[in-house]
C-alpha cells in the first residue's frame, strides 16, 4: 500500500523541492540570517505536501485514458488528493496568517498555478509553458518566499494596502540578487521537464499534449536543453563579480565537467528509459555543488 502510494505521488520527482530548499538555507547562513523554525518547518511542509498534490492530480487526470496506470483504486486516490490539497491549503493560510499579505498573493498565485498546470480545460502540462512555469514557480517563487519569510521585514519589498490604496516598494538590489540566486534551480528544474517532454515528444502528439519540443522541434529542444546548464553556472559568475556572492561560490563550476558529459549523452539519444535520467543526475550535481559552495562561503566568511 505505502509503495503504492509512493509510486503515485511520484515521490523521486520530489527532490527539486527538497535541493531548492536547501540551496535557500545554505543562502541564509552565508549571509549570516536567523533561520525561524517554526515558519521554515510549516513553509516546507506546505510545498512538499502540494508538489505531491499536483503530482497526484496529474497521475489521477491521465489514469481516466490510461486506467492501468494508477496504483490506486480511483476512490483512495481522490480521497488523498482532497486530503493533501486540504492539509497544504491550511498549512499555506496559517504560513500567511503568520507573516502578511504578501506571502498570502504569492501563495495563492502557486496554488493557481499547480491547479491549472494540470486541470482545466488547456492544463499548463499540455501547452509549451510547462518549463517556464515550473522553472519559475519552483526555481524561483520558492526560494523567494522561503528568503522573504526569514528575512528582516521589508528586506526585498513592503507592501501596505488599504481601502484608498495600494503602495509597494521594491529593493532592487536585494530582488536582482534573489533573482540571480535563483537561475540555477530554475534552469535544473526546467530542464527536467524539458528532457522529459522531448523524450515523450511523439507520444504525447498521440494524445494532443503539445509541449515544447512539438513546436520548436527536438534539435532545438536539445541545444536549449545545454543553453540552460551553461546559463545556470554563468549566474554565479556573475553574482561573483557583482560581488552579491562570495568568489568561493565558484567552487561549484567544478560540477561542469560532469554535468557536461551528462548533456552529450542526451545529445545523442532522447529516450525515457535510457537518457532522461540524465537531467535528474545533473540537477542533484548543479544543486549540491551550489548548495555546498554557498555552505562553505559562509564557514569562510566566519573565520
Amino acid at each position: 500500500m505505502l509503495r503504492n502510494l509512493l509510486k503515485y505521488v511520484e515521490i523521486q520527482t520530489k527532490i527539486t523541492g527538497i535541493f531548492t530548499f536547501l540551496m535557500s538555507l545554505a543562502y541564509l547562513f552565508y549571509v549570516g540570517q536567523t533561520i525561524n523554525r517554526k515558519l521554515t518547518l510549516i513553509f516546507f511542509a506546505a510545498v512538499f505536501l502540494f508538489d505531491m498534490t499536483t503530482t497526484a492530480i496529474n497521475n489521477y487526470i491521465d489514469s481516466r485514458d490510461y486506467p492501468k496506470m494508477l496504483p490506486l483504486k480511483r476512490r483512495p486516490a481522490l480521497l488523498l488528493i482532497l486530503v493533501m490539497l486540504f492539509t497544504s491549503t491550511a498549512l499555506g493560510l496559517y504560513l500567511a496568517y503568520c507573516t502578511d499579505f504578501v506571502v498570502l498573493i504569492l501563495g495563492v498565485l502557486c496554488f493557481l498555478c499547480g491547479v491549472c498546470y494540470t486541470y482545466g480545460p488547456v492544463p499548463i502540462s499540455r501547452m509549451p509553458l510547462g518549463e517556464l512555469f515550473s522553472g519559475v514557480f519552483e526555481g524561483m517563487l520558492v526560494p523567494f518566499l522561503l528568503l522573504y519569510i526569514n528575512m528582516p521585514d521589508g528586506t526585498y519589498l513592503t507592501l501596505s494596502l488599504s481601502f484608498q490604496k495600494i503602495r509597494m516598494t521594491l529593493q532592487i538590489l536585494p530582488l536582482l540578487t534573489v533573482l540571480l540566486l535563483s537561475i540555477v534551480p530554475a534552469c535544473a528544474t526546467a530542464n527536467i521537464m524539458l528532457a522529459n517532454n522531448t523524450c515523450d515528444v511523439e507520444k504525447d502528439v498521440l494524445v494532443k499534449r503539445h509541449t515544447l519540443p512539438y513546436y520548436i522541434g527536438k534539435e532545438n529542444a536539445v541545444r536549449l536543453f545545454a543553453a540552460l546548464y551553461y546559463a545556470a553556472y554563468l549566474a554565479p559568475c556573475v553574482m561573483a563579480a557583482l560581488d552579491l556572492l562570495s568568489p568561493v561560490c565558484l567552487l561549484s563550476l567544478l560540477t561542469f565537467p560532469a554535468v557536461q558529459k551528462n548533456i552529450r549523452i542526451f545529445q545523442r539519444e532522447q529516450k525515457k528509459e535510457t537518457t532522461f535520467i540524465v537531467a535528474i543526475r545533473n540537477y542533484i550535481l548543479l544543486m549540491t555543488g551550489y548548495s555546498l559552495s554557498l555552505l562553505l562561503s559562509g564557514i569562510f566568511a566566519r573565520l
